[in-house]
């Protein structure tokens, strides 16, 4: 645990300490933060990271806590939730750009979009979770990625806040690799003229798919691993005769093999030791080796 003085940290967002991070997650699993924190915006969280690095605290940033598999350990250092960085806004609609902040939620910057005649990012309505995680995952779905649409990235690096060109940027399949400590605040979406009603077919298209597909009916962190080039984990989850597969209370989704659900009470633990088994069978059965798509973070 952390122990620190408070009294020279002028920060007007939520503040606590020794907070269970199942409570924040969408697996609904994950030990104690030693500190956790919400900021209010970003100069609250400008002025909490420039508090944090003289104390030497180390911080992670969560979103939604989608796509993420915290160990029951927990997290020592802060974890820094940007929620409340939500707003979106226009930027520049001669050349169709909105920006939207991390903590914006993916189906209302689509929204946000088709209300304003534009379109090309339907195919994030469905994912669950933030702007910043969907850029941090380079989140997509057939076949297109989040940054192929984004002409700039705002990141808070070195206690700067800045823009850059995603050219400049390192990403690819189903990631972004960042500086250490750098945080993603906002995006600049280059999207294109759309009639609304076509952005609503292709969002409730989506959001069908995801309801008979994905509903699995209990926490999950969304897809569990990556696709291998050229095949679908499911399929290969189902060759190595997986789908239901339990430990404790992680189990395989009968209804989605690449997704992993806690039926009520798992831990980390159970997670960590399921995938094991997954990837051990499906090694031995295909010969392909699976990768995670979820981050896993925190102390054992």
């Amino acid at each position: 645990m952390v122990e620190v003085d408070f009294s020279t940290l002028n920060f007007r967002g939520y503040l606590v300490q020794d907070e269970p991070l199942s409570r924040h997650t969408s697996l609904k699993v994950g030990g104690p933060a030693d500190l956790f924190a919400v900021p209010e915006d970003a100069v609250d969280l400008l002025e909490l990271v420039r508090w944090l690095e003289p104390h030497r605290i180390p911080w992670f940033i969560i979103g939604g806590g989608y796509n993420l598999l915290i160990r029951d350990g927990g997290i020592r250092g802060a974890v820094i939730s940007l929620e409340r960085l939500k707003r979106i806004e226009p930027a520049n609609h001669e050349y169709g750009l909105i920006r939207a902040e991390a903590g914006a939620e993916n189906l209302a910057v689509v929204r946000f979009a088709q209300e304003r005649g534009l379109g090309g990012i339907g195919f994030i309505a469905g994912i669950p979770g933030t702007v910043g995680g969907a850029l941090k995952m380079n989140a997509g779905a057939y076949g297109a990625g989040i940054l192929e649409r984004t002409s700039r990235v705002t990141l808070l690096r070195n206690s700067r806040v800045a823009d850059y060109p995603t050219e400049e940027l390192d990403y690819g399949y189903r990631r972004l690799s960042l500086a250490p400590g750098d945080i993603i605040l906002a995006a600049f979406f280059s999207l294109i003229e759309r009639n609304p009603d076509e952005t609503e077919k292709e969002i409730q298209k989506d959001l069908e798919l995801r309801r008979t597909k994905h509903n699995v009916g209990h926490p999950s962190a969304g897809s569990f691993f990556k696709n291998p080039p050229g095949q679908a984990a499911w399929r290969l989850m189902d060759q190595a005769g997986v789908r239901g597969a339990q430990v404790g209370g992680a189990q395989v989704s009968p209804v989605h093999s690449n997704f992993l659900i806690n039926r009520g009470g798992a831990t980390a633990r159970d997670f960590m030791e399921l995938a094991t088994m997954v990837k051990e069978r499906v090694k031995g059965v295909t010969g392909v080796e699976l990768e995670e798509e979820v981050r896993i973070i925190g102390v054992k």
